[in-house]
């Protein structure tokens, strides 16, 4: 069963989160295969998305998705994973070339240095005039060096976007995508992810002329950008969490690595509510979705692939679901409700 491990280092600014992926990642996969499996460095690399998407949605509590994604210019066009305030995941990818046996991340999305990383925050029950907040990093560092791992990627969107120092070891494989993450404690909310996620209506908007743009209270300067690197106590425990081969975080026990890593650390852990919500699978795709879809592309479009092929099929690409809609179906798209004869409601 998926579990999701709290803490907190008694005395120090820091905290730290272990997820383990098992039922929910297998299930991924499972259903990817009946499309066809992806190669063996994408499933890895969905893996750990999944798994750094767990980490994070639980780390800012927020009501709503949040959505990590990696697009480029490589032979994995983009990858993505969500995460719900529930803790239900999932994730994709597309693929439009040849992945080799041992790819790392430059050679499946950063071939030409086009490679972007992006994390989105879309509330669950929107404000007036709110809009999702997004915040995107190139696929390399500081010095315009390829990043290799996608738990570099993150740590530099958290020191770069949110101003933490932050420390990741991510692995998948076809069993089980883990994370351990360690994270200096925010001195400012306001100018962090989870700042950004409790912010209203984006204040960012068309400049007046003349003016300067309106910058929304999370993106003034904060006190967390003067602490980076300075915490010794953080600096100690990041070491110690970068001593984590990815073939542990994989195969030995919660207990136990938290043990052999940090045995000299006081660890607050804290101890999950009987209803409190677990790392699980689950899709949100709907027939509803389906058919705003399809009126959004228009009859002309949709009654034309009914023509050619006597019926549309979609499918999810996140949990393999095959929506039908036959010639009559199609007709209920585009006719008012008051003269829709029943139609069918087929899903595979």
């Amino acid at each position: 069963m998926s579990e999701l491990h709290k803490f907190l280092f008694e005395g120090l600014p820091v905290r730290g989160m272990l997820v383990r992926l098992t039922d929910g990642w297998r299930e991924v996969l499972s259903r990817r295969a009946t499309a066809g499996a992806f190669a063996a460095p994408v499933r890895a690399l969905m893996g750990e998305m999944a798994a750094a998407a767990v980490l994070m949605q639980s780390n800012i509590k927020f009501n709503g998705a949040l959505v990590l994604q990696v697009s480029g210019d490589g032979p994995v066009k983009l990858a993505v994973a969500e995460a719900q305030s529930d803790l239900a995941f999932r994730a994709t990818a597309t693929v439009v070339g040849e992945v080799p046996a041992d790819a790392r991340l430059e050679a499946m999305l950063n071939v030409h240095g086009q490679g972007r990383c992006a994390i989105t925050l879309d509330p669950k029950d929107k404000l007036p005039g709110q809009q999702p907040y997004q915040g995107v990093v190139p696929l390399h560092g500081d010095r315009r060096e390829p990043l290799q791992e996608l738990s570099q990627v993150l740590e530099h969107y958290m020191l770069q976007s949110e101003q933490l120092d932050t420390r990741l070891v991510l692995a998948a494989n076809d069993e089980i995508a883990a994370g351990l993450l360690i994270q200096r404690l925010p001195v400012e909310g306001e100018g962090n992810l989870q700042g950004r996620a409790g912010a209203g209506p984006s204040q960012v908007g068309p400049t007046p002329s003349g003016g300067t743009p309106a910058q929304p209270a999370w993106g003034r300067l904060s006190l967390n950008e003067d602490e980076i690197g300075l915490s010794e106590g953080f600096n100690r425990i990041a070491h110690l969490a970068s001593t984590l081969t990815r073939e542990e975080l994989l195969t030995i026990d919660a207990e136990t690595l938290l043990h052999r890593l940090f045995w000299q650390e006081r660890l607050l852990r804290f101890v999950p509510n009987a209803d409190a919500p677990q790392p699980h699978f689950a899709c949100t795709c709907n027939r509803a979705r389906v058919v705003r879809m399809l009126k959004g592309l228009g009859r002309e479009e949709v009654e034309g692939v009914v023509a050619e092929q006597g019926r549309v099929e979609i499918a999810c690409e996140f949990c393999g679901v095959k929506y039908h809609f036959d010639p009559v179906d199609v007709g209920e798209l585009f006719t008012p409700q008051r003269d829709q004869p029943p139609g069918s409601s087929t899903v595979n």
